[in-house]
């Protein structure tokens, strides 16, 4: 590492800037392979703790969980080993900015109106402020290109396609490869129609109607498994025909590529009617948390397509990315694609994708419980990898997927602690309350009743400050019993799913005994390394940046967060246009 870099700033604003921030990023990351590469899973197996600076766990260990939940948002403590301090330092300098000033700039006329209840039905907040934001940015960026048609590429269940069609009156087309969600986005946006239908007839009663006969845009839906690039232009070529043919029609003679796969259309319906003229003129791509080389495949198309007039493209899943560790500049992975970053030494793999997906702004706003409850899943991981190495060495090698049970064990250890809990305190009020013939009253009554519903629903106990699950795990924690009990529990669980016998010989207890000391080293070791994840997805982008940048023809292209990332970690999106 180098000092000189931890208090600077980088900038991308053009080729060689993004590329000198780049191999800033492959020489930090270099020396921390190990770190990077690891497999949490096999933290006691591999003791993964023994690579990291024997200094910096020594000071981490006894850190509060507070201090190690910021690290990955770059604060240090004072106290702390220089060398720690410096690495903490430069992660973050290395990292792309997330906040959202930059988006005013690159689009000053930004407008970005609040969805009304009935195109925002159905939507969480984290997605109702993705789609406000994303359906303005694109239509902003339709009309500076003149394009008036947007392809949705992996569109779900077609929020972002309403939104640009009843909104913003945007011809769209919403491409996705399952089924059920092209259903699904039919059905509500005929729905929608009908209320927007009914809206402008009453706007319009007993006036002449300024808006003609002109119909509300619909989206249309297109099924289809995007595999690579000509799929997309082969699709968004049909969207460029001037004649008013049934769109099955005119992409049957694509149905027979091999990398179109289960290609439905509307369920058979027209969809270039002689109301959506639309569909002749230019295109803009866009995508909202298309996941893995979906987005890789996206750039390509823009690229390559010359209808194609703009892209707006907010990537996400890394882990899904395919990689290929090449210098051959005409792979199509999904990672490297510029040549900057095929021609560096950093290659990342399978578990450095995946820690691209570590949020510094999910982490710092954890709860200290909540942040102990992750840690202590971690580690009953991490022993019960030392049990299937032990007792099952071949399905140990492998290291399995075996689900998110230990979230559930928690769960259900809560609830039973919350039940008993509930029941001794109802017990306690009913015994206060009996009346002096030994019946009960209408409150007694409703509190000996709320014994027997579930723990969950239960909101008028007189109880609530015993519901507060996350004060409950820290309770739980308390007890190296009770944490024994879950790691049982998890392991148990583990096996049958994996469809394991759980023989009397595996001693449990033995495992959980040799591991339980250094269960305090699974927060450090995972803060710092949580630090690293942001850094990896800066590189990521960056690659994807770089490769516009690096085309000859006239492209611009800029990099930009629009989304708040505590909402939002997968907040930055690519933008481009031809010039």
């Amino acid at each position: 590492m180098s000092s000189n870099n931890a208090g600077r700033r980088y900038s991308c604003e053009s080729a060689s800037q993004t590329l000198e921030w780049m191999n800033a990023i492959a020489d930090f990351l270099t020396p921390f392979k190990p770190l990077l590469n690891a497999h949490v899973v096999n933290f006691f197996k591999d003791r993964l703790w023994e690579s990291v600076d024997e200094q910096w766990m020594d000071c981490l260990r006894h850190e509060p969980v507070e201090i190690l939940l910021h690290i990955p948002s770059g604060i240090v403590q004072e106290h702390w080993p220089a060398s720690l301090k410096e690495f903490v330092l430069t992660s973050r300098s290395l990292v792309l900015l997330r906040d959202q000033e930059k988006l005013q700039k690159v689009l000053p006329d930004l407008h970005v109106p609040s969805l009304g209840s009935v195109l925002a039905q159905g939507m969480n907040l984290k997605k109702k402020h993705e789609v406000e934001i994303l359906a303005s940015v694109i239509s902003t960026v339709a009309n500076g290109v003149g394009a008036q048609t947007i392809v949705d590429v992996g569109a779900g269940q077609g929020y972002l396609a309403q939104v640009l069609s009843f909104e913003y009156q945007l011809s769209v087309i919403a491409i996705d490869a399952s089924s059920h969600h092209g259903t699904v986005t039919n059905v509500r946006a005929e729905r929608i129609k009908k209320h927007y239908a009914a809206k402008i007839r009453k706007s319009q009663h007993g006036k002449p109607s300024i808006a003609g006969n002109k119909p509300l845009n619909v989206p249309q839906t297109v099924t289809c498994h995007i595999l690579s690039s000509d799929t997309l232009k082969a699709l968004t070529a049909t969207f460029l025909r001037e004649d008013n043919i049934d769109l099955s029609k005119k992409v049957e003679k694509y149905a027979s590529w091999p990398v179109v796969e289960g290609l439905e259309l509307n369920g058979g319906r027209e969809v270039f009617s002689s109301n959506n003229q639309g569909f002749k003129f230019s295109l803009v791509l866009a995508g909202l948390h298309a996941c893995g080389d979906l987005s890789v495949t996206m750039l390509r198309t823009f690229l390559d397509c010359k209808e194609v007039k703009a892209l707006v493209s907010i990537g996400c899943c890394y882990n899904l990315l395919s990689e290929q560790c090449s210098e051959d500049t005409g792979s199509k992975c999904g990672f490297p694609l510029s040549t900057g970053a095929k021609l560096s030494a950093l290659s990342l793999g399978k578990n450095a994708l995946d820690l691209a997906c570590q949020s510094a702004e999910r982490w710092r706003r954890l709860t200290k419980d909540a942040a102990l409850q992750n840690f202590e899943v971690h580690a009953f991981r991490g022993a019960f990898q030392m049990v299937l190495h032990k007792y099952y060495p071949d399905v140990g090698r492998t290291s399995p997927s075996i689900g998110r049970q230990g979230k559930a064990l928690r769960r259900q250890q809560l609830k039973r602690v919350l039940q008993s809990q509930l029941h001794q305190s109802c017990e306690m009020e009913v015994s206060a309350l009996t009346t002096n013939n030994g019946e009960l009253g209408g409150v007694q009554e409703q509190c000996k009743d709320v014994v027997l519903k579930d723990a969950d629903t239960c909101k008028t106990s007189g109880a609530s400050d015993q519901s507060d699950v996350r004060s409950l795990c820290s309770r739980l924690r308390c007890e190296g019993s009770d944490r024994y009990t879950l790691f049982e529990e998890f392991s148990k669980s583990g096996l049958c799913r994996l469809g394991l016998t759980s023989p009397h010989e595996i001693d449990l207890f033995g495992i959980w005994k040799e591991v339980h000391s250094f269960t305090e080293l699974v927060g450090p070791y995972w803060s710092l390394r949580a630090a690293l994840g942001p850094v990896v997805e800066t590189f990521i982008l960056l690659d994807r940046l770089l490769f516009l940048q690096e085309q000859d023809g006239p492209v611009d292209a800029v990099i930009c967060p629009l989304f708040d990332p505590a909402l939002s970690p997968r907040n930055v999106a690519i933008i481009a246009r031809r010039i």
